[in-house]
């Protein structure tokens, strides 16, 4: 039989728009965060709340569900929107960024947080300025495809805005910026930038960082942790973190300990977020392992594949940089985790806790379902989008 149509018949539920697969994995991460953040946390939970085990359990069900509530509210709006909001968060992350360089709250000897008033929960604008670079370079390179070659107009902007922003969140987290760098080098390489152009970002990118390693607050601690790992530190042993996490991975075996019966909890430090990947092996094992490991390249092939299958330059370019920069942190945590990359320190996207990490995942994940339900999406018409929806009809 042949399918000639995608739009959902009108006995199927409408109410999630979008790829359904996309939908399907990102249940299944959720469900695996759930188990496994309730067991890193059962220790710190008695300790912090007078034995009271379920409380960073019902926090972090509570963050879960405010990311599908998001993801859900950003399926429904047409992504070409995005475009706009890009410029005004790009323009609002300056200024956030600089001022949690300098008045954030530190944890863990970074500053990378900011404190929102009244509900005490800390915010990253990191997470808002990836976002905001991601998609306004997406947006640069879309309207410029006619123009790719002319390196003033079109380059000049997109290399300053990378320069800018990745060496701003690189003075206080330079493995997001080097990410974050990396998806950029991605999305013009996609976006038909000429090879010498390209080269031209590497050079931007190279000063930034040379520039936020010298006055920014990691620099010292970056050079330590490529020397231990590259064995050239004085300390031959593997960090503590490294040394706990790879006896998590060694004692998992094939199918693991089984649920809630990690030990290395209790040694490990941050179980629920950095090395939370070293507690689920533990656990669940090589298998755990494997299935979370497809999973998330389960993401990166189904948000690749919107991109190939949206009908404009902004879409494809913008569903190609969020998946992969989703994917890719993901697979760095895991690196971490096993020892294959020096300690880094980001989570793992919807599997960590976190806070306003896991809201910005459920935004970047609604953005990827809005590209690949294309012109498609009837429900949730915006007021102000409702005259230029009937000019593309």
């Amino acid at each position: 039989m042949q399918i000639t149509s995608t739009s959902p018949t009108p006995g199927r539920l409408r109410l999630l728009s979008g790829d359904p697969v996309i939908w399907a994995v990102v249940l299944m991460l959720a469900l695996v965060s759930t188990l496994v953040v309730y067991s890193a946390t059962g220790t710190l939970a008695y300790k912090n709340m007078a034995g009271d085990t379920e409380h960073y359990l019902i926090k972090h069900t509570m963050l879960v569900v405010l990311a599908f509530a998001a993801m859900w509210l950003c399926s429904r709006v047409d992504y070409r929107y995005y475009s706009r909001l890009s410029r005004f968060a790009l323009l609002l992350s300056v200024p956030l960024l600089l001022f949690t360089w300098g008045f954030g709250t530190t944890i863990n000897d970074a500053t990378r947080w900011l404190t929102i008033p009244y509900i005490n929960q800390t915010f990253q604008p990191s997470d808002l300025a990836k976002f905001a670079l991601i998609a306004n370079v997406a947006s640069m390179l879309s309207k410029r495809q006619q123009s790719i070659h002319d390196f003033e107009r079109t380059l000049v902007p997109i290399l300053m805005w990378c320069g800018v922003i990745c060496g701003l969140i690189a003075l206080s987290d330079f493995s997001s910026a080097a990410l974050l760098f990396a998806t950029c080098m991605l999305i013009m390489f996609i976006g038909r930038v000429p090879g010498k152009y390209l080269l031209a970002l590497v050079v931007v990118g190279l000063m930034a960082g040379l520039v936020a390693l010298s006055v920014g607050e990691r620099g010292a601690t970056v050079k330590s942790r490529l020397a231990v790992y590259f064995g050239q530190g004085n300390d031959p042993e593997l960090p503590f973190q490294a040394e706990q996490s790879a006896i998590a991975v060694a004692t998992g075996g094939l199918v693991g300990k089984g649920p809630g019966q990690s030990t290395q909890r209790n040694f490990l430090p941050n179980p629920y977020s950095d090395f939370i990947f070293a507690i689920l092996v533990e656990e669940y094992g090589l298998a755990g392992a494997l299935l979370v490991l497809g999973l998330y390249l389960t993401l990166l092939y189904r948000g690749m594949l919107a991109s190939a299958n949206s009908e404009r330059a902004f879409g494809g370019l913008l569903s190609a940089g969020l998946s992969f920069s989703l994917v890719m942190q993901a697979l760095t945590n895991m690196a971490v985790a096993v020892g294959l990359v020096p300690i880094t320190g980001l989570p793992l996207p919807l599997v960590s806790m976190g806070g306003t990490s896991l809201l910005f995942t459920g935004i970047t994940l609604g953005i990827i379902l809005s590209v690949s339900h294309g012109e498609r999406r009837q429900a949730f018409k915006l007021p102000w989008a409702t005259a230029n929806r009937a000019k593309t009809k």
